[in-house]
């Protein structure tokens, strides 16, 4: 039951006309001054104080229309009270709130704080605008206690979010844009907003979850954002036993560090977990710092992994009670891997002169060898003692310029070969050559062309000028041909290198 607020006959409207001029100077200043302090993307903040100074003021205007009653006129000194007030309360909140605090801390002050923050000062400003027109707020409060407590009981799930969102804000496990799981079984995700009521969380799917901050609050929540964006993240793969576990792991952590988007520092490891009944379980543990990313980095290693195996024959065996593979004839798969080698290297300028006894055992010795897109086959500096052969798949040759970014200096298909240097004279790599496409790549080592040139020791000074004609055209390919020594040099030297290297006298 609402008390009555007097005789209408009886009610004078107040002498506070100075207060209210006043009010709405003030009401204006603090209006302009937060539109003036927030940066332009929150300005919009400003904007409900002087909508509220607007209302206010036609509300004051109407007070001077002809109406008939006290009871309408009380109406509108509450209206005119209330606005003004609540104008400048809403203000002060912003000022206080997102302007001095938000220079205070570089995190932005949580929505559920403005909320309650601007709902407990309309609260108070209703209470002054109820005695501005003479009504007791006291009265009402006694006289709605029932409907209070029925209101109460209604919405005890709605204050039980309310209270657990500001507790979750007071100690601010997350905030707006951290990477969070929790382990009730939903899927990490990144917080979008926090209200008074729910979380919102968009999952990795691109699916919004809104969760209700009473069950948040009690859930165990993971923050792969703090104290650091840097997380560990694991591969697990299995390997066949005849394989020594230093082996595997120095290819597991090959294979992870050449994947963009894993960490340099902490480094990549790798380590043995157990001991399975056909295989033993290894575990390859990086770092990233872009949670989003996470799954296609792990996605990324796991490619890295099967072809950086295939490299160094290591199997990854599964239990043969599970698995039906349809007969293949392992004499047909070697034949046709020895029918590669042979159109490969025939294919290569390098072996026309290299004699039919000499070249088979190239192909014999040679090995066929798989690399993902992407992959690092030989690096810029580093020592290759490998000629390399493209039989499937197209490589690119990238070298470094000023400012350590990479320019791509060829792009070599099949029957095209690079690393001759690094065979013949051991001279460190001068390029960085990646796979651009999944190829299959024809390698000879220095030990299979060591026992050709030993047999055959006329055949340098034909390498030597073949070489030296090489390295002329990736110089003229350079611009830098113009300081280049002479042919007949540049074999000369090559020459007696190819001799040195070889021990052959």
């Amino acid at each position: 039951m609402i008390p009555r607020m007097g005789d209408p006959s009886t009610f004078v409207p107040p002498e506070s006309s100075g207060a209210i001029l006043t009010g709405y100077l003030s009401a204006s200043v603090l209006v302009l001054l937060a539109s003036a302090l927030l940066p332009a993307g929150r300005r919009s903040r400003a904007r409900q104080g002087g909508v509220l100074l607007v209302v206010s003021l036609l509300a004051s205007l109407a007070r001077a229309l002809p109406l008939q009653g006290s009871v309408a006129q009380r109406i509108l000194e509450f209206a005119v009270t209330f606005f003004l007030l609540a104008s400048i309360g809403r203000s002060m909140v912003v000022l206080l709130i997102d302007v001095l605090g938000g220079r205070r801390s570089a995190r932005p002050a949580p929505r559920i704080f403005r909320d309650l923050s601007t709902g407990a000062v309309y609260l108070f400003v209703a209470l002054l605008a109820l005695r501005s027109v003479d009504v007791e707020p006291g009265s009402i409060l006694t006289t709605s206690a029932l409907l209070t407590a029925v209101v109460g009981l209604a919405m005890q799930d709605t204050l039980g979010n309310l209270v657990s969102g500001l507790a979750l804000q007071l100690q601010r496990p997350f905030d707006v844009g951290d990477w969070v799981e929790l382990d009730d079984g939903h899927q990490a995700g990144r917080v979008t907003e926090v209200t008074w009521r729910a979380t919102t969380v968009m999952t990795l799917d691109h699916v919004e979850v809104i969760l209700p901050n009473a069950g948040l609050a009690k859930a165990a929540i993971r923050n792969y954002s703090r104290p650091s964006p840097v997380a560990r993240r694991h591969v697990l793969v299995n390997a066949s036993p005849a394989s020594p576990p230093h082996e595997v792991h120095e290819a597991l952590v090959a294979a992870a560090r050449e994947v963009t988007g894993v960490l340099e520092a902490p480094a990549p490891s790798a380590r043995t977990r157990s001991f399975a009944e056909s295989s033993i379980e290894y575990e390859v543990l990086f770092y990233v710092d872009d949670f989003g990313l996470a799954l296609n980095i792990e996605g990324a290693v796991r490619d890295r992994i099967y072809y950086a195996f295939a490299r160094a024959g290591i199997e990854m065996p599964f239990p043969a009670r599970t698995l039906h593979f349809p007969h293949v004839d392992p004499r047909a798969k070697a034949d046709d891997e020895r029918r590669r080698r042979v159109s490969a290297l025939g294919a290569v300028a390098l072996m026309e002169s290299v004699p039919d006894d000499a070249r088979q055992v190239l192909i014999e010795r040679a090995t066929l060898k798989p690399y993902g897109p992407g992959e690092i086959v030989v690096r810029e500096g580093e020592k290759s003692m490998a000629l390399y052969v493209v039989e499937r798949g197209r490589v690119t040759v990238e070298v470094r310029v000023e400012g350590g970014e990479a320019s791509e200096l060829a792009n070599l298909g099949p029957g095209e070969y690079f690393g001759e240097m690094g065979l013949l004279t051991g001279e460190v790599r001068s390029a960085t050559v990646r796979a651009k496409t999944a190829c299959d790549l024809v390698v000879i080592d220095h030990d299979a062309f060591h026992a050709v040139l030993a047999a055959h020791p006329e055949l340098v000074e034909g390498l030597g000028s073949l070489l030296a004609t090489r390295q002329a055209e990736i110089s003229a390919a350079k611009a830098a041909g113009g300081n280049a020594a002479p042919p007949e040099e540049r074999s000369k030297r090559l020459i007696s290198q190819i001799r040195e290297f070889f021990n052959l006298t």
